[in-house]
């Protein structure tokens, strides 16, 4: 079995619905997507209180990294006059896609950028899909400990000892 041509095998681009047209998000360069990694990933880091990288998150403001990650499309945005909003979410969402994969930059998108609509709702939580797994039981812990309650022992005194 050889090897099939990596173009044909995937989907390279991104299209974004906006204001009755699509726009078509290329690839970005391994250049542009190794550095959107990068920032990204020095972004979570400063996110969740450690210490960033700040040559990476200096380097990210120097440059223009909407206009990279969008590729041509960018210039599209700009002379259709796509709202700032619009043209900041396809950014993002484009470097979700860079970060993470196309679904999760799907499920970006959709959630308009508000986290609380990407996490999935209580009730959907609480009834996974399969009725089967709902009604297996899990294991019991491992770690040693009883969740068992004991029985208390006698109080001293209360009873005679027997002969």
């Amino acid at each position: 079995m050889a090897f099939e041509a990596l173009d044909e095998l995937l989907d390279e681009s991104l299209h974004l619905p906006i204001a009755g047209r699509v726009y078509r998000v290329p690839a970005p360069s391994a250049e542009v997507g190794l550095r959107t990694q990068a920032i990204v990933h020095a972004a979570a880091v400063a996110a969740d209180g450690g210490r960033a990288d700040e040559q990476i998150l200096a380097d990210a403001a120097e440059r223009d990294l909407y206009a990279d990650v969008l590729g041509s499309a960018h210039a599209e945005m700009v002379a259709d006059g796509v709202p700032w909003p619009a043209l900041k979410h396809s950014a993002i969402t484009t470097m979700v896609w860079i970060s993470q994969d196309k679904a999760a930059a799907e499920r970006y998108w959709n959630s308009g950028g508000d986290p609380s609509r990407m996490a999935p709702n209580r009730q959907a939580r609480r009834n996974p899909p399969s009725a089967a797994a709902s009604s297996t039981r899990s294991r019991g812990s491992t770690s040693g400990t009883s969740t068992r309650p004991v029985a208390p022992a006698p109080a001293r005194g209360s009873q005679k000892r027997q002969r």
